[in-house]
């Protein structure tokens, strides 16, 4: 098998569990954990701002670890937590254990991504990497949308919630011991980042990218942990069991999720400009959707919709902008634009869920859609270069 087969299918299957269950399943499953343990909507806030908190931490520490040990060694340290933390998920008897596994959980999705980038950028030849990353992304989308099914199934054949969540632990085992096998013979990067490397990324040509992280950030971070229950909570669509509602909201997500993999083809027809306004009003109207017509086919499926192709075609961008702007850094600018994003998904959730105690659910949707709908209209065309930025060449990630 050629690294560009083993990548591929390791990258996925990390990508899958951590991206899938190990990001989106405490959104996904908040009408479980509201019952189950009696918490209010400011309590949601902050149990996901926590494991988005964990996803900030997971990324720093990733990188370190890619520096000095090679892509195996964070990968695996992900899926491990992945399935530590699923596995304290599925057996939680109160918030502060539920909220313990939703961090290690969530944690995982900033061990997976960046060392793949780094491994393909080294292992795979210059013409089929394109597509290995491509299919690596891909099961983002997937693993959103296969642990939605897993909630349909829950809903339909009366299931617990906990064998979902222990099912979401084994496949995540799995995913350990492929990674384990594909990544053994990838060794570190023998030139690493020079101490200077982060400082090089502060730039003021650079805000921009991580203006629209941070953006991006809150936007999809409201939206995954409070929308599926905020459409539930109105009664679900007509048709459809109103418990069925979060993995229906989640399934579309995904599915729309895999328009990601053309974010290129639109990038070269409409330019990069044009592009993030799309994919910033894309975010906006996919919350006020859910604000307006939260009980409705007509509502439920272009937000959920919009939201996947908001966020999958978004993080594409991220990481072909970054590269763009820093080639000689490629993997630490693509990371520090993910802090960005974790940044805002860290404070979007908490502070939602306070709000939403207060003024109610849909009119925090509706002021959270002003952010990436104000960001669209300000964007101008010089603030959205993608001309390399002046680092100095000896550079590299």
């Amino acid at each position: 098998m050629t690294y560009f087969q083993s990548l591929s299918v390791a990258g996925f299957a990390a990508t899958a569990i951590s991206y899938g269950p190990g990001r989106m399943g405490f959104g996904l499953f908040v009408p479980e954990f509201r019952s189950a343990f009696s918490m209010s909507t400011s309590q949601i806030g902050f149990v996901s701002s926590l494991g988005f908190f964990g996803f900030f931490l997971g990324l720093l520490v990733a990188q370190g670890l890619l520096m000095r040990r090679g892509p195996q060694v964070p990968v695996l340290s992900g899926l491990i937590a992945a399935t530590l933390g699923m596995s304290v998920v599925a057996v939680a008897q109160n918030v502060f254990v539920l909220a313990v596994g939703v961090f290690f959980a969530a944690s995982s999705a900033g061990f997976a991504w960046t060392p793949f980038n780094d491994a393909v950028h080294r292992k795979v030849r210059d013409v089929d990497r394109p597509r290995a990353l491509s299919e690596i992304s891909t099961g983002t989308s997937v693993g959103i949308a296969a642990a939605g099914l897993a909630a349909l199934a829950m809903v339909m054949m009366g299931l617990s919630w906990r064998l979902c969540w222990t099912g979401f632990a084994v496949t995540s085992a799995l995913a350990l011991l492929a990674n384990h096998a594909a990544l053994r013979d990838v060794e570190r990067d023998p030139n690493g980042i020079p101490e200077k490397g982060w400082r090089e990324l502060l730039r003021g040509g650079a805000l921009p990218l991580f203006v629209i992280a941070f953006v991006y950030g809150i936007t999809s971070a409201v939206y995954i942990s409070f929308a599926a229950d905020q459409m539930l909570d109105r009664g679900g669509v007509p048709g459809l069991p109103a418990a069925a509602t979060p993995g229906l909201v989640f399934v579309v997500y995904g599915l729309f999720g895999l328009a990601g993999l053309f974010t290129g083809r639109v990038k070269t027809a409409i330019g990069l400009p044009w592009l993030l306004r799309f994919v910033m009003l894309a975010g906006a109207l996919s919350l006020a959707l859910a604000a307006i017509l939260p009980d409705s086919w007509a509502g439920l499926v272009p937000s959920a919709g919009l939201q996947g192709v908001h966020v999958m075609m978004t993080s594409a961008v991220l990481a072909v902008w970054s590269e763009r702007l820093f080639p000689a850094l490629p993997s630490l600018s693509f990371t520090a634009a993910l802090l960005a994003t974790a940044a805002g998904s860290v404070l979007g959730p908490a502070i939602a869920g306070v709000a939403a105690d207060a003024i109610g659910t849909g009119a925090t949707f509706l002021g959270v859609a002003l952010l990436p709908a104000a960001t669209a209209v300000l964007l101008r065309d010089r603030h959205a270069s993608d001309r390399p930025l002046r680092v100095p060449a000896a550079m590299h990630g």
